[in-house]
């Protein structure tokens, strides 16, 4: 069975309740920001692909016993982390 329906009327106490407040106004939307606020700078483009490729030539030639000192896992370790600020500058990268 259902219950029983009630004829009383809900009075307010003059809170906000029911009041349509926009999204921006209570804060559950960012405004967006400047164009020339998310823009990088143009030489971030070229600091990433230089890091990548110092990265990749720095293992090569650990590899090929080029580089002074034989092969060393510093250099493995160097490239690595070259390469591996290219990617942390790339997800920064606008």
């Amino acid at each position: 069975m259902s219950r029983p329906q009630s004829n009383k009327r809900v009075r307010h106490d003059g809170s906000h309740t029911g009041r349509y407040v926009s999204a921006r106004d209570s804060g559950r939307i960012t405004a967006p920001t400047a164009r020339t606020q998310s823009e990088s700078p143009k030489w971030m483009a070229w600091v990433i692909l230089g890091s990548f490729a110092v990265g990749v030539v720095m293992i090569a030639l650990n590899y090929l016993d080029v580089l002074p000192g034989s092969v060393s896992p510093w250099y493995l370790v160097a490239g690595l982390g070259s390469i591996f600020t290219g990617f942390y500058l790339a997800t920064r990268y606008h």
